[in-house]
């Protein structure tokens, strides 16, 4: 078995705020990189990048809303056309830095709100997906398991990673429970590791009324901004270790 742990990281507006990002990338094998429109600016996105790149670990964009008072987790309602612009822009602007480090963008996942709706809505799916299929189709498109995204990608020739998260709660139909309900962010340590080893091992997460729901896992997410990130993902990444799981970058 072999999964590949990813984080969303350099989404802080200063690269003195650096320091969990760096645990974190001791664990990870692959960061998913904040473009500057719900957290982050080309100072940290560079610094990111470099970091990422001294640990090894593969870089990918995370393109979210232009909303940075709700760290891009607040839906909003954009036209198609809008929507593959701003992702054009925020995946254009993380290469063209990454270029310049000599590091190679290799997948895009949206962030917050934008990764929840296209996860349903069949024309927010589409217009990320081709977004990125015309800006480069060797980007892996990482998104939910059976969602209208990993659909999209699959349809216009992307390569697609299925994501389970370690630190979040489900909902019976398998998709996150909603933030603002209690216990829809996990931080406690046995608890996460025991649900990321049976994401990948037994292909299914407890749901959050008892149902079990069954998922495919080709990436494990531990988020940067869940309280203790470098601690989780550490105890993640040593959990799955010990049951026999290979965790390397897609």
């Amino acid at each position: 078995m072999r999964v590949d742990l990813n984080a969303d990281i350099g989404e802080f507006a200063s690269i003195d705020d650096a320091e969990s990002d760096r645990r974190l990338l001791r664990s990870i094998t692959s960061a998913n990189i904040a473009c500057g429109f719900h957290a982050g600016n080309p100072a940290v996105m560079r610094h990111t990048v470099r970091l990422a790149a001294q640990a090894g670990v593969a870089v990918g964009a995370h393109p979210g809303f232009q909303d940075v008072e709700g760290f891009g987790r607040r839906e909003m309602h954009l036209e198609p056309d809008e929507i593959t612009n701003l992702v054009v822009h925020q995946v254009e602007a993380l290469r063209a830095i990454a270029s310049s480090e000599g590091v190679r963008l290799r997948h895009v996942k949206p962030h917050g709100a934008l990764y929840n709706m296209a996860s349903r809505d069949t024309k927010i799916a589409e217009a990320i997906a081709s977004a990125i299929a015309s800006f480069d189709l060797n980007l892996r498109l990482v998104g939910l398991p059976r969602s209208q995204l990993l659909s999209a990608g699959t349809r216009v020739g992307l390569s697609v990673a299925a994501e389970a998260f370690a630190d979040r709660s489900y909902e019976p139909d398998g998709s996150l429970t909603p933030r603002h309900i209690e216990g829809a962010v996990l931080t406690d340590l046995e608890t996460v590791v025991e649900r990321a080893v049976r994401m990948v091992r037994d292909g299914e997460v407890l749901a959050r009324d008892g149902s079990i729901v069954p998922l495919k896992a080709d990436t494990l997410c531990v988020h940067g901004d869940t309280r203790g990130a470098a601690e989780l993902a550490a105890a993640v990444r040593a959990g799955l270790e010990q049951a026999g799981v290979t965790v390397a970058s897609l």
